[in-house]
């Protein structure tokens, strides 16, 4: 039972411990987002330089273990074959975006959407590809590496943020990667809660489909003010296969890196035929792969700061507060969306705080009443919300370093996970859907 687990977790981890296993995300965030918010500019303050700092403290006070025992935690949890496997995924969007806005192919494939749709309909049409993509995908990260070049260029053509372009592409990337069959937080979150995937996705649906539709309302009147577009008639319009390639076997399901693959390779004949030398396109994506050094440096160092959090207790301390401040059924919910979202912040990947959380959320559901498939909703979109909050997620990190911004700068233009955020809110105020309830 739920106090059996909480009672084992208040004998592993003191107050006083826990909250100074907790202490490296605090000196982070006081570094980073304070400093930054103070000085009014979040280009200040380089976000690499606040995690090593962060991390140096982590690894300072992991007490009762050798320097050398400290460091082992770090690089463990930082050489995680998952973190590996993101790296292997930022490497090669590098180099597919580079050599693909090189070759003309970003270029070409704006032009050929904007054929399609007037300038007031842009943004609108940018999210409602996200939302699409990403549902089709199952992945935030997939659509990230597809849309934020063209996203970008777009920007740069009626001379708008290109932060809130990023943003737009970020939100719909999320509403997919909440909602799709194949999402790796849907299988995490309805495994652990012991629901079918077309349940939650039905229960899910209330919860995200309102707060898309408030999203895209927002989009279509900010839009209205778009300048005019002048297109470029020059270009080979058959430029836009590589992101038709990566786009075509993304929703096929094919693994993501497979899928940069055959964008890059698709690239690179495209680009010999317009008249580049292999060493040319050589040069486009060794830079790219270049472009993404300091993703990767910020990626591992997070890794490891965030694996000493959990070794030294702070997670467990986390869970430990959470769940013994319950009361009644709203409550019980509220706590799971606080489990989550907290574990979230800590671990700076929403698949892994689902499951971290999921076996006592299910404990803590069964024992309120709370149907399977509106904990896995709310264990989902919780996490989903801060996911795309948080300027050190792996999601926010790529679009960012592909469009070469501060990682905190789409923050004031995420709309659709504070939607989300209010739609969880009202459906647990009023317990909806009511047949969960």
């Amino acid at each position: 039972m739920v106090k059996r687990d909480v009672m084992e977790m208040d004998r592993r981890v003191p107050a006083i411990k826990g909250w100074l296993a907790l202490s490296p995300v605090i000196v982070f965030l006081l570094l980073y987002v304070a400093v930054s918010v103070v000085l009014d500019d979040f280009y200040k303050m380089p976000i690499a330089v606040a995690l090593v700092v962060a991390s140096m403290w982590a690894v300072l006070i992991y007490s009762g273990h050798s320097l050398a025992q400290r460091i082992e935690t770090f690089s463990r949890a930082a050489g995680h074959p998952n973190i590996l496997y993101m790296i292997w995924v930022f490497v090669l969007a590098g180099a597919f975006a580079t050599v693909a806005k090189e070759i003309g192919a970003v270029d070409a494939t704006v032009n050929l959407a904007l054929r399609f749709f007037p300038p007031e309909f842009v943004v609108p049409t940018l999210f409602f590809a996200a939302c699409f993509i990403s549902l089709s995908v199952g992945t935030s990260v997939g659509t990230v590496v597809a849309l934020t070049p063209l996203a970008v260029e777009m920007a740069q053509m009626v001379d708008a943020d290109i932060a809130f372009y990023v943003a737009v592409v970020l939100g719909g990337a999320f509403f997919g990667d909440n909602l799709s069959f194949i999402s790796d937080t849907t299988i995490a979150a309805t495994r652990s809660q012991g629901c079918d995937m077309a349940d939650k996705f039905k229960a899910n649906l209330w919860i995200a489909l309102p707060a898309a539709v408030i999203t895209l309302g927002i989009y279509i009147v900010m839009g209205q003010d778009t300048s005019a577009i002048t297109m470029s008639n020059d270009g080979n319009p058959a430029l836009v296969l590589p992101y038709v390639v990566v786009l075509a076997t993304a929703i096929a399901g094919i693994n993501v890196t497979i899928v940069l693959t055959l964008g890059i390779v698709v690239a690179v004949l495209l680009g010999l035929t317009e008249g580049f030398s292999l060493m040319d396109i050589a040069g486009f994506a060794g830079a790219g792969i270049d472009g993404m050094g300091n993703l990767i440096i910020i990626t591992l160092l997070a890794a490891g700061m965030l694996g000493i959090i959990k070794a030294a207790g702070g997670i467990q301390f986390l869970l430990q507060g959470l769940t013994s401040h319950i009361s009644g059924r709203r409550g019980a919910q509220a706590i799971l969306a606080l489990l989550v979202g907290i574990v979230n912040m800590c671990t700076a990947n929403n698949t892994v705080a689902i499951i971290t959380v999921g076996g006592i959320s299910r404990d803590i559901a069964e024992r309120y009443g709370i149907d399977p498939r509106k904990s896995a909703s709310l264990l989902d979109s919780a996490s989903c919300v801060v996911q795309c909050l948080i300027p050190y997620g792996a999601q926010t990190l790529l679009a960012t370093s592909l469009a070469g911004i501060s990682p905190a700068s789409p923050f004031p233009y995420l709309y659709y996970p504070w939607a989300l955020a209010v739609m969880i809110i009202l459906s647990i105020i009023f317990l909806f859907p009511r047949r969960l309830n």
